[in-house]
């Protein structure tokens, strides 16, 4: 079964970083891992699905025109808010963040309209039972654009009490038949992106006919 929002609202009580994604390297490699798996150096429309505190948020922002980011729990909303609203958050090297909405919305009952070229699910789809996993993924694909993009990380150890795992997460997605851009594996985490649209990024700049 799908962990319901109480599992998050007991992780968020008295506790800004539950997952301690401030703090720890790994977590901070990992960011800079994502940003550099990203095949576009920019997007107009992305979703971001989980945003915790919002220390991904702001750097998506820096490469997205518009960003919708969404947690279910509204402390993680109200600290993700506070990311995107501080300088760093705003500016990085001269270069101005896109316009960020963060909502309050529970996934996938409360999908977000509109059509999206990017979709970023870091360290979400294992919280989903098999159905609303099934669900999600569905909604993710049919909410791409001709080019859009999925991006997908997870931590492959799984936990206690988990629905699911990293790999069951990406072969989900994997089986709607997307085109593979990016396949990272480490002993700790499986990252992947796939794209509706060309999956070479020299062929898309134009290096290859």
């Amino acid at each position: 079964m799908t962990l319901q929002p109480q599992y998050f609202a007991e992780r968020w009580a008295g506790d800004d970083d539950p997952w301690r994604i401030a703090e720890r390297w790994y977590e901070r490699r990992k960011r800079d891992l994502l940003m550099a798996a990203l095949p576009r150096e920019r997007f107009s429309r992305a979703l971001e699905v989980g945003c915790a505190a919002g220390h991904l948020t702001w750097r998506l922002a820096l490469r997205c025109d518009s960003l919708l980011a969404v947690d279910v729990d509204p402390r993680a909303v109200e600290l993700t808010r506070a990311q995107v609203e501080r300088p760093a958050g705003r500016h990085l090297g001269g270069q101005p963040a896109g316009t960020v909405v963060v909502e309050q919305r529970w996934l996938p009952q409360d999908w977000p309209a509109g059509d999206l070229d990017l979709v970023v699910l870091s360290e979400v789809g294992y919280y989903l039972g098999a159905d609303d996993l099934a669900e999600l993924v569905g909604l993710v694909v049919d909410s791409l654009d001709d080019d859009g993009v999925v991006l997908a990380c997870h931590w492959r150890h799984g936990a206690p009490g988990y629905p699911g795992d990293a790999a069951g997460v990406h072969a989900a997605i994997a089986a709607e038949g997307l085109s593979q851009v990016v396949h990272h594996e480490e002993p700790d985490l499986l990252l992947d992106v796939w794209t509706r649209g060309e999956p070479s990024v020299a062929r898309a700049e134009g290096w290859l006919g």
